[in-house]
């Protein structure tokens, strides 16, 4: 027999709502703890217009941590077309070096990927395994991309 906080029964229909309220309110605490797809979408976007209106300014602030280019586990990384880092809001010691040959974990070329789309389509999804900078742990991570000009704008969520 399933007992409320007063200590009185509770039939099972009063029991699976309550359940149900909590998993609901547990699950909206959780979701917002880390950035959506529409999220880095969206910061992407935003990160393409203030390049075009101050372009060093914006990779300053971007490999400086500036909050407005961080939110939670999602950050701007800025490369040129041939995968050289411009700037960087995780790892400010990859601004300068080419990534066009990297791989993940798993042993995908991803930033070769990401530069052959944006070339291609000027814009781009792809997955692959990277660190978290919250958990340090390697996740699946989804980037989106976005080709300004002679370079590339991305963020990424991480798929929990």
């Amino acid at each position: 027999m399933f007992k409320n906080t007063k200590g009185q029964p509770m039939s099972m229909k009063q029991f699976v709502a309550a359940a149900t309220l909590a998993l609901a309110t547990v699950h909206a605490a959780w979701a917002g703890e880390f950035a959506t797809a529409q999220e880095a979408q969206a910061m992407v976007a935003k990160t393409v217009t203030a390049i075009k209106a101050n372009k060093q300014k914006t990779f300053d602030e971007i490999t400086a941590k500036n909050p407005k280019w961080i939110d939670r586990d999602l950050y701007i990384f800025v490369l040129d077309l041939n995968g050289v880092a411009l700037a960087h809001g995780a790892n400010a010691k990859l601004v300068g070096k080419e990534l066009g040959e990297l791989k993940d974990t798993d042993g995908k070329s991803f930033v070769k990927e990401m530069l052959d789309q944006a070339r291609s389509t000027g814009k781009c999804t792809v997955d692959y395994r990277w660190t978290d900078p919250i958990s340090k742990k390697i996740l699946s991570k989804r980037s989106f991309c976005e080709r300004l000009d002679d370079a590339i704008v991305g963020a990424g969520i991480y798929v929990r």
